[in-house]
């Protein structure tokens, strides 16, 4: 039996990691019948809390030295976790899985232009071409004005917007801050929002068995995140990244077994369209990255030349450059 490649891993586990929430996601609107939003996103806070703190406790990453702006930071990063998510579940469950998770895949697309408003990064011409086609194909999706158009798509539309906060918060934490503990707090902020709103609803007795379903649904999110970090760490990002909208095949294929619902074309030419944008995009960013590294190198080469020819030792060359580094995860 042959060995899988480094890049055929990385595609494996990121693979796994969206069947992961998409399994979660089943598992949630399966419960929804029979219980209030709130009350869900409670229980499963509460086992998603215990989880995640063992884990922290493990790491060792329960009592990190937090700056007054790193604080606000990550308050902001929970805000925007904590209603991005509830957007999503109003969306999920009221709308066709497969539709509410072909809109939040354009999310991708949002942060590279948002992080061109917030951090100043440089957008050309190409890449906001895949921005606009991606937005483009949401609006297939979505289809507002028209008989098709379904108001609940606007929760997940809500979505892409806070979890767009999110994660540019993220990116402006620093880099020192355990993954561990960022996680936890966001997991503390989704329970106190369902313990609000439960208190606020009134507690209503669960239906036998979705406890259990709640926790596992707890369950399938860490295991999202968890072969999430080793897609990033087993092959080449950029051979895995695409893969993540292997959670649009999932969800269609749940959402026709479980739920019988079946997309219709106009979903499914938006979809297709906002994927391409997103592959486009990740792949062209890839390709500009690579293209500073060589850059560089050259740029150090040249440097080096110049300093050997007025007498100077030739230092040694610099170290290879490995595409496949993951970056550091997101919480």
């Amino acid at each position: 039996m042959h060995r899988l490649s480094p890049n055929a891993l990385g595609a494996l586990f990121m693979s796994l990691s969206m069947l992961g929430f998409a399994s979660n996601d089943v598992v949630m609107k399966t419960v929804s019948g029979g219980m209030e939003l709130f009350q869900m996103v409670f229980l499963r806070g509460i086992a998603a809390v215990l989880l995640i703190f063992a884990l922290a406790a493990w790491q060792r990453a329960l009592r990190p030295r937090i700056t007054r702006r790193t604080a606000l930071i990550l308050a902001l990063r929970i805000i925007g976790e904590t209603a991005g998510a509830y957007l999503f579940l109003r969306a999920l469950f009221a709308m066709p899985i497969a539709n509410a998770t072909a809109i939040l895949q354009v999310m991708p697309l949002a942060v590279t232009l948002g992080a061109a408003a917030v951090f100043g990064e440089r957008l050309g011409a190409r890449r906001l071409g895949a921005i606009a086609a991606g937005f483009a194909g949401m609006l297939i999706i979505v289809r507002p004005g028209t008989e098709g158009f379904d108001m609940n798509a606007l929760w997940a539309v809500g979505a892409v917007v806070f979890l767009v906060v999110r994660d540019l918060s993220t990116r402006a934490l620093p880099p020192e801050l355990p993954s561990a503990f960022v996680t936890l707090c966001t997991a503390l902020g989704m329970l106190a929002l369902g313990a609000v709103g439960t208190a606020a609803q009134g507690w209503t007795p669960p239906p036998a068995g979705a406890p259990l379903f709640l926790v596992l649904a707890a369950v399938l999110v860490l295991g999202g995140y968890y072969f999430g970090v080793l897609s990033m760490r087993a092959g080449d990002v950029a051979a895995a990244a695409p893969f993540r909208y292997t959670i649009l095949l999932w969800a269609m294929l749940f959402g026709a077994l479980v739920f019988g619902e079946l997309p219709d074309a106009p979903s499914l030419f938006g979809a297709a369209v906002v994927v391409a944008a997103g592959v486009y995009t990740f792949r062209r960013e890839r390709a500009l990255a690579r293209a500073g590294h060589v850059a560089a190198a050259e740029l150090g080469g040249a440097a080096a030349t110049a300093a050997d020819g007025r007498g100077g030792a030739t230092p040694p060359p610099p170290p290879p450059i490995h595409d496949e580094t993951p970056p550091r995860p997101r919480g």
